[in-house]
C-alpha cells in the first residue's frame, strides 16, 4: 500500500504521577530527516526516538515534539525526621507565645525539608517508559493517516496513468494517417515545383518510395509508445506493491517525460502536437502527486 509523506500523529501516556505527550508531524522530503524537540531532562532519548521513527518510516521530514508534565509532589517522599522536628518546634513556639498549636499535614508538608525527592533514577526510568510508549502510539497514529492519504494518492495515480494510456492510443491511431498525409503532401509539393519546369517529370516511383520511407522512419514513434506502455505497467505494479515506492515512481515519471519529449520532436503535425501537449500535462500532474509518495 502506498503511503503519503505528509501526516500528523499524537498520543499521550500516563503513569507514576506524570503524563507524557508526543506529537509527530511529517512533510515531503527527498530522504528521511528526523528532528526532535525534547525537555532538557530527556535529551538523552533523542537517538532512541530517531531509531523508532526510522524503523517505521522511510522518507519525509519528521518533527517529534515531546512534553512531560509531573503532578505536584509526584515521585517525592516525606522526611520523617524533618517532619517531627518541625512539629516539635512549632509546638514549642506556640506554647511560649501562649497560643494553641493548630496546623494540618498539608501545612507541614509545605515546610522546607519535609517533602524531598524520591528515587531519581527510578523516576527517570519511568519517565523514559512513558515517553517511548506515547511515541509508539503517536507513530501508529501518523502511519494510519499516511496510509489513508496514500490510498487517495494511489487512486489518483491510477487515474492519471489511464488518461496517459488514452492519449497514447490516440497518438498510435494518428500515426498511419500522418504518414499517408505526408505522402500526399510530398507528391503535391513535387507536382507544384515541377509544374512550371518544361520537360520535367516526377521522380521514379522507387526513388519516391525511398524518400517516403525515410520520412516515415523519422516520424515513427512506435518504440517510444512501447516504452511508454512499459513505464505505465511498472507504475501500476509499484502502486499495487506494499513497499515504499516514491523514488522508483519519481524515476518513472522522468522517463515518461523523456518519451513524451521524443514523441513531440518526431511528430511534425498539429494534431499530434496537441496530443503531445495533453500527454505532457498529464505526466506533470502525475509528477506532482508522486512528490507526495513515501
Amino acid at each position: 500500500m502506498l503511503r503519503s509523506m505528509t501526516g500528523f500523529g499524537a498520543a499521550a501516556a500516563k503513569g507514576s504521577g506524570a503524563e507524557a505527550r508526543v506529537e509527530i508531524r511529517s512533510v515531503n522530503h527527498r530522504h528521511l530527516q528526523v528532528k526532535s524537540r525534547l525537555p532538557q531532562s530527556l535529551t538523552h532519548l533523542e537517538p532512541q526516538i530517531e531509531a523508532a521513527v526510522r524503523a517505521k518510516l522511510s522518507r519525509g521530514s519528521v518533527t517529534v515534539g515531546v512534553d512531560l508534565e509531573r503532578e505536584r509532589g509526584a515521585g517525592a517522599r516525606i522526611d520523617e525526621r524533618a517532619l517531627r522536628a518541625w512539629c516539635v518546634e512549632i509546638q514549642r513556639a506556640t506554647r511560649a507565645a501562649g497560643l494553641e498549636a493548630e496546623f494540618g499535614l498539608e501545612t507541614v508538608l509545605g515546610l522546607p525539608g519535609v517533602l524531598v525527592a524520591g528515587d531519581g533514577d527510578a523516576r527517570a526510568r519511568a519517565d523514559e517508559r512513558l515517553v517511548l510508549a506515547a511515541l509508539g502510539a503517536a507513530l501508529e497514529s501518523l502511519d494510519t493517516m499516511r496510509a489513508r492519504e496514500g490510498r487517495a494518492l494511489a487512486a489518483d495515480l491510477k487515474k492519471h496513468g489511464q488518461a496517459i494510456r488514452g492519449v497514447a492510443k490516440r497518438l498510435e491511431k494518428r500515426l498511419p494517417k500522418l504518414v499517408q498525409e505526408q505522402h500526399a503532401a510530398l507528391r503535391r509539393r513535387l507536382a507544384d515545383l515541377l509544374e512550371g519546369a518544361p520537360g520535367a517529370r516526377l521522380p521514379k516511383e522507387a526513388d519516391l518510395a525511398r524518400e517516403l520511407a525515410l520520412l516515415a522512419d523519422k516520424t515513427d514513434v512506435a518504440e517510444e509508445l512501447t516504452r511508454l506502455a512499459s513505464h505505465l505497467a511498472q507504475l501500476d505494479a509499484l502502486v499495487a506493491s506494499g513497499t515504499p515506492a516514491g523514488r522508483p515512481l519519481d524515476f518513472l515519471v522522468q522517463e515518461l517525460f523523456r518519451e513524451a519529449n521524443t514523441i513531440g520532436s518526431k511528430c511534425n503535425d498539429a494534431q499530434a502536437a496537441h496530443l503531445v501537449v495533453e500527454l505532457k500535462t498529464l505526466v506533470e500532474r502525475l509528477r506532482e502527486q508522486v512528490q507526495n509518495v513515501e
